[in-house]
């Protein structure tokens, strides 16, 4: 082997290399670029003390909007149907009083940020709205699916379980 095929085959083996490099360089940085921009939806219950709102959020506590897929409501373990006006006319109306209620059609979208009640009651009383209570913490479930700008990540958040 002279000293001009040595010199050819390292040029390879550097221009190899460095293609190597490029594309994890450039890999990695469309995984960063998703993982910046991946919203985190997070349920909760809220009762904080008499005469406050309470109720069932939400919350997308992530780096980006969260687009909703779908939803599922159960209510005493049966399907209801998604989480929109006519389900939530359903399950509200036999109701004493009528909660405040923020549907989450597929498509809609959750602002990174955003903290919002999806049934709530304005001024809680434990003495006066224990049904409600009730309702958001032992008989109602809401399951909603969503994913990121990118899509495809299917993720679920739903209530914690008491």
């Amino acid at each position: 082997m002279d000293a001009d095929m040595v010199t050819a085959v390292a040029a390879v083996l550097v221009a190899l290399g460095s293609l190597w490099v490029g594309y994890t360089q450039a890999r990695d940085s469309r995984r960063h670029g998703r993982q910046s921009v991946r919203p985190l939806l997070h349920m909760h219950r809220v009762k904080a003390y008499e005469g406050t709102e309470a109720g069932l959020g939400i919350i997308n506590a992530g780096l980006g909007p969260a687009i909703v897929t779908s939803s599922v409501v159960r209510l005493d373990g049966e399907v209801v149907g998604p989480w929109d006006v006519h389900t939530q006319q359903r399950i509200l109306d036999p109701l004493p009083e009528r909660p405040k209620a923020h549907s989450l059609r597929p498509g809609a979208v959750v602002p990174a940020g955003l903290s919002a009640f999806l049934l709530s009651l304005d001024e809680f009383s434990d003495n006066q709205h224990g049904w409600f209570w009730d309702l958001v913490t032992r008989r109602l479930v809401v399951e909603v699916r969503y994913e990121s700008l990118y899509g495809g990540e299917n993720v679920m958040v739903t209530p914690p379980v008491f």
